[in-house]
């Protein structure tokens, strides 16, 4: 017996996964200030004309830093559902969910520094 919860095209599954980016989007602040700051650093790199090797390594830090933000979205609406009242043990969950969502933020603020540097100064100097 199939699930009802399970896509049935291959279609439905990219409309299900827009569906939660919307959802995303629509329910967490934190999520439309990772995307904003996306279309600013991917901006940042057209000016600064950076190379194939920084496109790559900042693709793959704004989709960390996304995919953290989602995750831990998911996390925290399953808590909620799953626990309607306060629960320390709920607290933590989310928390490490958080912490996730941070350090990819730090690890992307660190990369992001090592891929502008160069083109940085060569543009200003």
């Amino acid at each position: 017996m199939e699930s009802q919860f399970k896509n049935k095209t291959f279609a439905d599954s990219f409309k299900n996964a827009f569906n939660g980016i919307r959802a995303s989007i629509h329910s967490e602040r934190n999520m439309i200030v990772h995307l904003l700051a996306s279309v600013l650093v991917v901006l940042a790199g057209i000016i600064l004309r950076i190379d194939l090797v920084r496109w790559i390594s900042l693709a793959l830090v704004i989709g960390l830093v996304l995919i953290s933000e989602l995750l831990n979205t998911a996390i925290e609406k399953l808590t909620d559902m799953v626990t309607g009242e306060y629960s320390e043990e709920a607290k933590k969950i989310k928390d490490i969910g958080a912490a996730a969502v941070l350090v990819s933020a730090i690890v992307s603020v660190i990369v992001g520094i090592l891929i502008f540097f160069r083109p940085l100064k060569d543009f200003f100097f």
